[in-house]
């Protein structure tokens, strides 16, 4: 087994590296305060070409494998998650479906200013009554002629401000009392469509979270993406490159975590002695270094499989359970060993553990991780 990385994930990891120490690290507390999107950030990003790393050069992307998209996520989440969130999102829920089901003309249309960054890639599936039951959506599109009518709405739905189309999930009809759920791409200027940015947050305050209403809007036929009736095998599908991405985060989190922690231990003395000579201290940051360097392994694994068309269900959801849960711990262990100062927003390691339990919830909880992960192992 080889777990280098090749020289072109070694060039992006340098890369992404000195942008977010130096473009993005810089803004976090003030973003996290002001609750202002990071708007400039992904100007640049959009100049380096980053914005549609994973897919075709055909549609202006990067032609990049998975792997590098979960190094890019991870390395601006280590110094803003917002950030690291918004790009997670733009790429695995905005931009995969598109890729994965669009037609060409799809792809030209809506895939291609998703690369350039003249819109956000944006997913629209969670409602208030189906969150981790998904199969419970209610919004109805129901067929007019040549037209979808869309009358619903849906909650908690990242980059959507931004977005200038999205896919979101909607019932089509109904066989023998089983829902038809299918995905549409509807454009966010269509008439009847309403976008709500009102939602306070525990964490993740830079990045944006919105709610949207369709009352009776109309779109074309021919926005139906993929095939109808297969809205939710198609969500599952995106769902497990999502779960990648929030794995991505979760490690780049914690190891921000951890860096503060380590130089932190380093610099603070009590009793006569630096924290970092107790063995206490150094017990909690090599079980730290060791979770973080497991959650990582695992990220790459799902990025490395799905990369080689092999399944990759069961490891994407394995990476996002631990990973994400890794770092609530670590970022528990991080405000431990700062103490008081620890729960000081200038020292940033509380805003991490905000920002990470989110990760434990979004693209499916931990209890529906577990759920999936004990179906695929033959429970």
């Amino acid at each position: 087994m080889n777990f280098d990385l090749t020289e072109e994930q070694q060039m992006i990891r340098k890369m992404i590296k000195e942008f977010a120490d130096e473009e993005v690290a810089p803004g976090a507390i003030a973003r996290d305060q002001s609750k202002e999107f990071p708007v400039e950030v992904f100007k640049k990003l959009s100049k380096m070409g980053m914005m549609g790393l994973p897919f075709s050069t055909e549609y202006g992307g990067g032609a990049a494998d998975t792997i590098s998209f979960a190094i890019v996520t991870e390395e601006l989440s280590r110094a803003c998650a917002s950030t690291g969130i918004t790009y997670s999102a733009h790429i695995s829920l905005g931009g995969a479906p598109l890729n994965l089901f669009g037609t060409e003309e799809q792809k030209e249309k809506y895939l291609t200013p998703i690369c350039s960054g003249d819109s956000f890639g944006a997913f629209g599936l969670t409602e208030s009554n189906a969150g981790s039951d998904a199969g419970g959506t209610q919004t109805t599109a129901i067929e007019d002629g040549d037209d979808f009518i869309i009358n619903g709405s849906k909650v908690y739905i990242t980059n959507a401000s931004h977005a200038k189309h999205l896919a979101i999930t909607a019932i089509t009809g109904e066989n023998n009392g089983v829902k038809e759920i299918s995905a549409i791409i509807v454009p966010t200027t269509a008439e009847g469509f309403t976008i709500l940015d009102k939602y306070e947050k525990m964490g993740l305050h830079a990045s944006n979270t919105t709610e949207l209403v369709f009352d009776n809007v109309r779109v074309p036929k021919e926005n139906l993406l993929g095939t109808r009736g297969n809205g939710f095998k198609q969500f599952l599908v995106t769902l497990d490159g999502g779960r990648i991405g929030i794995g991505a985060m979760a490690v780049g989190i914690a190891q921000a975590a951890f860096d503060r922690a380590l130089r932190y231990s380093k610099e603070r003395k009590q009793f006569g002695k630096t924290l970092s000579e107790f063995q206490v201290t150094q017990f909690k940051l090599a079980d730290m270094a060791m979770k973080i360097e497991l959650a990582r392994t695992m990220v790459y694994k799902a990025a490395w499989l799905k990369d080689q068309g092999r399944p990759f269900s069961k490891e994407a959801a394995m990476c996002k359970l631990y990973a994400s849960e890794i770092a609530m711990e670590v970022t528990s262990q991080a405000i431990q060993i700062h103490g008081g100062y620890g729960y000081m927003r200038e020292y940033e390691v509380e805003r991490y553990m905000r920002d990470a339990k989110l990760l434990e919830i979004g693209e499916g909880t931990s209890e529906v991780q577990r759920m999936v992960i004990a179906k695929l192992i033959g429970c």
